[in-house]
């Protein structure tokens, strides 16, 4: 930094609102970033604690050796200016907005009597455009009614007046099959395909109740005048729009010309949602894709997006439904976090969109690199559990018991937030008598991590307790009596609200029931139940057996320990012939077992 004199730049910024440009040694544009002070915002940069910044932001700063600034009346014109920048000149440690997609749009031709079709390419002819449609199916449900409702021409002759009157065209088949009215030789007159054109425009705008409204006026007229006819064609007419509204209003009508905006992000990615709203129906729909570069919140990831969007819809809304609150930008436009009603409604629709599109991306990139779900995972259990590194290795401690006899204890080891089932183990209680979980787990997590002190293996970046704040104080004392405590993050979790506890902090932390976080610590927690349940049972069975054994006369513990251990089960040892437990017993207690068997239930 010592060859970029940042306080003789700062001296010359001023307090107004603008866009600023940074650029490196080789004058390379690195960021541009808008203020409503470009001084106190540059100034931001240079005068905090670096401890303060991120990682990225630290390394952004020691690149900058030039700042450009640019000056604009208002913050909503810093707003635009930096997002036509962005998309511009896309510097390194900008939000990238990843767009690829060209969507289609329904084009107004302007040419006499005007053609009505989809096409991706937006040329600036003077061409009436709507759209884009993120969604072909709705553009096409759109297409299909105009089609269904209005005879329009779909040939791309030229047809002015000079030409229709000097009869150069004949009509065709569209216009035999009804599907046009051929005013390619003046059957139809420019003013009533005009008419078509402006309640079709109305459609397109989500006006859709305007245009109904004439029509009834139309069908009311045409039965005074006795012009069944034409009352039918329009009564036919107004159906398919009546179906068409139906099914494409979502709120009250009543709500109308405001846009919806929701966002789902995780540590790399951030996705918006956008929706338009008109007359309670959504005529346009889209959801974007952002990659973070320094950190960004959501709000200012949202409000980027919320331009690019009001920038490519050419939209005027004055008002915007948005999750949470936004910083003022424009007093004509006004922001709305909706608690209830039919606004609460519409963002929960957005919501739903956004968050289905995140997960097919994130599913998408993840079959195409199995390693990036990892680090997504381990980086979302990094944030949600303020850990200081990512928890590459995982283990997690659960006890059982019988009435008090047969505890074991067992730990389960994710690597990679999968198990590892071959560094699975199980811990034969032997200091603890009679129903003590907590001292139970004591000595099973000190045993566990003397044992890897002494072999000189890695310890985890994260153990989990599976209980609440007593078996987290007691495993805390075995690493303290190790000297380790600080060498490792531990939490318990306790199974009633799942409510995660750290050591020595009162108040739970609780995890969203849906978060991956909270899946992997359940799913840890289960195995490990799973496991040591499994060990304990086999215990239990073998002590119950060893005792039914220990009934037979001549049969002490320490035969029945061996039969049990040579021959598995007890089934195995009704099954086995005399010369092989012979292997085991003597004479006189091969007797004792025969008779027994012969006359037992004992199975």
């Amino acid at each position: 930094m010592s060859t970029f004199d940042y306080k003789k730049v700062l001296s010359e910024i001023p307090q107004k609102p603008g866009v600023y440009q940074y650029y490196d040694a080789e004058d390379k544009l690195l960021y541009i970033g808008k203020a409503k002070s470009l001084k106190n915002r540059v100034a931001s940069y240079f005068n905090t604690d670096k401890s303060q910044l991120n990682g990225k932001t630290r390394v952004l700063v020691s690149k900058i050796r030039r700042i450009h600034f640019t000056i604009v009346d208002t913050e909503i014109d810093a707003w635009l200016l930096e997002n036509s920048l962005i998309k511009k000149h896309q510097p390194r440690y900008n939000i990238l907005l990843k767009d690829d997609k060209t969507y289609p749009w329904i084009v107004i031709k302007k040419e006499p009597f005007p053609r009505i079709f989809s096409t991706r390419k937006y040329i600036k002819d003077g061409s009436t455009y709507f759209g884009p449609y993120a969604s072909g199916g709705m553009m096409h449900t759109i297409l299909d009614l105009i089609k269904e409702v209005y005879p329009l021409r779909t040939c791309n002759l030229p047809l002015t007046q000079q030409n229709i009157h000097a009869g150069k065209f004949k009509v065709c088949l569209e216009y035999q099959i009804g599907n046009c009215k051929g005013p390619c030789q003046a059957y139809q007159s420019e003013s009533d395909y005009e008419q078509n054109i402006s309640e079709i425009k109305a459609i397109l705008d989500g006006k859709v109740s305007s245009v109904i409204k004439d029509v009834k006026r139309i069908i009311q007229q045409a039965a005074v005048d006795l012009e069944f006819e034409l009352a039918h064609r329009y009564q036919r007419k107004l159906a398919f729009l009546e179906k068409y509204q139906s099914k494409s209003t979502v709120v009250n009508s009543s709500i109308t010309n405001i846009e919806v905006v929701s966002i789902a992000s995780d540590t790399q990615y951030a996705f918006v949602n956008y929706l338009k709203v008109m007359n309670g129906s959504i005529i346009q729909t889209q959801t974007i894709e952002l990659k973070k570069r320094l950190e960004e919140s959501d709000e200012e990831l949202l409000m980027l997006a919320l331009m690019e969007f009001r920038s490519k819809f050419k939209s005027l809304s004055k008002e915007v439904i948005v999750p949470f609150e936004l910083p003022a930008i424009d007093p004509a436009l006004k922001f709305t976090v909706p608690k209830l009603g039919e606004k609460k409604k519409l963002l929960e629709l957005s919501e739903k969109n956004v968050l289905f599109f995140k997960k097919e991306k994130l599913n998408q990139y993840e079959k195409l690199n199995p390693d990036l779900r990892t680090e997504r995972i381990l980086t979302q259990i990094k944030n949600d559990l303020r850990l200081t590194q990512l928890p590459y290795h995982m283990e997690c401690f659960d006890n059982s018991n019988f009435q008090g006899q047969y505890p074991v204890s067992a730990i389960v080891v994710f690597k990679d937030a999968k198990p590892s089932k071959k560094d699975y183990r199980h811990f034969n209680v032997k200091t603890v008598t009679g129903p003590d979980d907590f001292a139970t787990m004591e000595e099973a997590v000190y045993r566990r991590y003397a044992r890897i002190l002494n072999e000189g293996e890695s310890l985890p970046q994260l153990v989990i307790i599976d209980g609440g704040k007593g078996q987290l104080s007691s495993a805390m004392n075995s690493l303290k009596r190790l000297g380790i405590e600080k060498r490792l993050t531990v939490i318990g979790i306790a199974k009633r609200l799942e409510e995660l506890y750290y050591p020595g902090d009162s108040l739970p932390l609780y995890l969203d029931k849906k978060s991956e976080t909270l899946k992997i610590i359940q799913q840890m927690r289960d195995e490990a139940h799973r496991f040591g349940i499994t060990f304990h049972r086999k215990k239990r069975d073998q002590g119950t057996l060893k005792t039914e054994l220990e009934q037979i006369p001549g049969i002490g513990k320490g035969t029945a320990t061996k039969l049990l251990t040579h021959f598995k089960s007890v089934a195995n040892i009704r099954k086995a012939s005399p010369e092989e437990l012979k292997t085991v017993l003597n004479t006189k207690q091969l007797q004792s077992l025969m008779d027994y068997f012969n006359q037992s239930d004992f199975s």
